[in-house]
């Protein structure tokens, strides 16, 4: 028994020591990117041992793999209207950008055009994500009967990027929120039936609502 208490202890250890080292390394990546960011500096933010990275993570190119395996673990609550699910994770990443360093670095190693060769990106992570939500919805009938759940996901991927680094280049990423809600505001129409579209909770505090309800509500980073 005192045995197996310990083991548990161990590995509940272990899994602190990767989450603080992924978000070490996600706090560098966010600010200074893949190329410019060193295993040095990880460390320095994670107060580590280069042994307890190294046993996580055996290189840079690993760490950023990491971050981004980690970008979709979402855990938002189901809604009675299934498209409701896809603008409540469009708007509480949008809403955690300004506060956590772990999606910031998602979004800047994923739009990286040189270091996503190495550690790829979290895009098609999200493309699969929003595709099995809208085909749900779809399959519901929540959809207009012409669309193709998988393009929907695409379109909404990108534009939301294309948003993201409008807003992050612009203006440090003030007003993200508002900017995204307009883009589904405009986006929607297209997808969603008459009925269903009167009933989406798209206003830019919709993922601050759905995160406080949870109690996962963060001060900025």
């Amino acid at each position: 028994m005192e045995n197996e208490v310990r083991a548990m202890a161990q590995q509940q250890r272990a899994v602190m020591t990767r989450r603080t080292v992924l978000e070490a390394a996600a706090t560098v990546f966010a600010e200074h990117g893949y190329t410019a960011a060193t295993v040095a500096d990880i460390l320095k933010t994670a107060g580590v041992t280069k042994g307890a990275l190294y046993f996580h993570f055996d290189s840079k190119e690993a760490l950023a793999q990491g971050v981004l395996e980690v970008q979709t673990d979402l855990n938002l609550p189901p809604q009675d209207v299934k498209l409701q699910e896809m603008v409540d994770v469009a708007m509480t990443v949008a809403h955690r950008l300004v506060r956590d360093p772990l999606l910031r670095a998602g979004a800047r190693l994923s739009s990286d055009p040189i270091g996503r060769r190495h550690y790829r990106s979290a895009w098609p992570l999200w493309v699969d994500m929003l595709t099995e939500i809208v085909t749900e919805a779809h399959q519901r009938g929540e959809t207009l009967s012409h669309i193709v759940p998988r393009e929907i996901a695409e379109m909404v991927v990108s534009a939301f990027n294309g948003v993201q680094l409008y807003a992050q280049l612009e203006t440090d990423l003030t007003g993200v929120e508002h900017r995204v809600s307009v883009l589904l505001k405009y986006l929607l129409p297209s997808i969603a039936s008459p009925a269903v579209l009167m009933r989406l909770d798209v206003a830019p505090d919709r993922g601050a609502r759905l995160l406080s309800e949870m109690g996962l509500e963060t001060a900025p980073a």
